[in-house]
């Protein structure tokens, strides 16, 4: 079954979100909490809490108790609203400031992922074009 948190209206620009989320994207639950503290990153710290409220709700909402078996399938950063500020310059000019926000969204999931029929044979003709 699938398991997802959301923190919406984040003070973190989007795209500086989305170098974090690269990192963690379909590795293990544990794998990912071991990764993300040592992540030099601001928006490390709330990706962290946004994995916990999705581990917590597989907890919770799925009676799950082998956080082993999950594994993060999604993880995006959504643009939120922007807020506008005006900083003053020289000559009466003005310059301005959008402190960008971020919808944060992480999935769990405990299912293995299924091989699609055809797979193996793709995978042989691409082998067979390389050589």
């Amino acid at each position: 079954m699938k398991t997802k948190a959301v923190a919406r209206f984040v003070r973190v620009p989007p795209a500086k979100a989305r170098l974090v989320l690269d990192q963690v994207r379909g590795k293990q639950v544990s794998e990912a909490l071991q990764i993300l503290p040592y992540i030099p990153r601001a928006a490390a710290r709330l990706v962290e809490k946004v994995l916990r409220s999705a581990i917590a709700n597989a907890e919770h909402n799925h009676q799950l108790r082998t956080l082993d078996d999950l594994t993060i399938v999604q993880a995006f950063a959504d643009g939120g609203p922007s807020m506008k500020r005006v900083q003053p310059r020289a000559m009466g000019r003005a310059n301005f400031i959008r402190h960008r926000t971020s919808h944060l969204t992480i999935v769990l999931s405990d299912e293995r992922p299924s091989q699609k029929p055809g797979g193996e044979a793709r995978a042989a003709a691409r082998a067979g074009r390389k050589g």
